[in-house]
């Protein structure tokens, strides 16, 4: 299993990015794919997931700024992320769970500026 985020970047407080994440390995057609991340000296916390079926559910702190979109023709799942904010910084990882095992991509930066 191979998952490959990108995307990430430098922007100005109030901007967006759009983070990618591709798939290898997994039957991407039925299994969820989540969005973590972490910021410094912080645990691991979860973005938001979308299902097989595209249903999406996000933490509070980032709903109605961000969106997970998913193309499974593409094999790739999108973090649409609007109204950055400085918290937002944090390095941004996909993750499924496949077979009662995790996998994680290897993470792509986010830094907002304020």
């Amino acid at each position: 299993v191979q998952l490959q985020a990108s995307g990430g970047g430098l922007v100005q407080a109030g901007g967006s990015l759009r983070l990618s994440c591709a798939a290898r390995g997994i039957n991407f057609s039925i299994h969820t794919i989540d969005w973590y991340r972490q910021a410094p000296g912080e645990q691991r916390g979860l973005v938001g997931s979308i299902s097989s079926g595209g249903s999406a559910n996000y933490a509070d702190s980032v709903k109605g700024r961000f969106t997970i979109s998913r193309d499974s023709a593409r094999r790739r799942v999108y973090l649409q992320m609007h109204d950055l904010k400085p918290e937002d910084t944090a390095v941004y990882y996909c993750h499924v769970v496949r077979l009662g095992r995790a996998f994680w991509g290897q993470g792509t930066q986010v830094t907002v500026s304020s």
